[in-house]
């Protein structure tokens, strides 16, 4: 029987010498499939942990509890309870009841536009919004600073009016109901033939 762990060893997967009750026997295809979300959540920010406990629950058939997920991942229990909370906060996972059993259950939303947007919708609020709040005041700042050169206040600006720009594209493009967005995404490069051509275009 093997396991996932979440530090970097030079072996993709460990050997368990132990085998608990609340572990569960994951497949090389599973193991792989949580090693390989751990490694892109860590290239995006997102702690390896958090990241192979969300892999693990997308992957399974039925709600997993706290001690499960630690001794499955042969994480911390600390580790594993800091890291749902935060799953929880993404709104990437939520609490499932599990008939006789008093303690939290959980499992993973499994609509993956659903999954896309509340990544998205996090990182927009973690990320972009502050950016567009500190370049708003940048902004004011240099309207009144006559130390500033005329280049920089240029390149202030035009970073401002980009992100805002972005910011308002992601606001019309959420509001868009999921089957109507997936048939613009169908379509590739065949929505610039609606669009009018930019100079340099044949």
């Amino acid at each position: 029987m093997t396991a996932i762990d979440s530090e970097p060893r030079t072996s993709h997967i460990s050997v368990m010498t132990e085998i608990t009750d609340n572990a569960i026997d994951l497949g090389p295809a599973v193991q792989q499939f949580v090693l390989h979300w751990g490694e892109m959540g860590s290239q995006w920010g997102v702690n390896r942990s958090v990241a192979q406990i969300h892999a693990l629950l997308y992957l399974s058939d039925r709600p997993l509890n706290a001690e499960e997920i630690s001794e499955t991942l042969k994480i911390a229990r600390s580790n594993t309870s800091n890291s749902l909370k935060e799953l929880l906060g993404w709104k990437l996972i939520r609490r499932a009841p599990v008939m006789g059993d008093r303690r939290d259950h959980y499992e993973a939303e499994t609509d993956l536009w659903q999954m896309l947007t509340r990544i998205a919708q996090g990182r927009k609020e973690r990320e972009i919004d502050p950016a567009v709040a500190a370049l708003g005041l940048c902004m004011a700042e240099a309207q009144g600073d006559k130390r500033l050169s005329p280049v920089a206040r240029e390149r202030i600006g035009a970073m401002h009016s980009f992100v805002v720009a972005m910011d308002d594209w992601y606001q019309q493009m959420i509001a868009i109901p999921p089957s109507r967005l997936m048939m613009l995404v169908a379509m590739g490069r065949r929505v610039l033939a609606f669009l009018p051509k930019g100079k340099g275009e044949k």
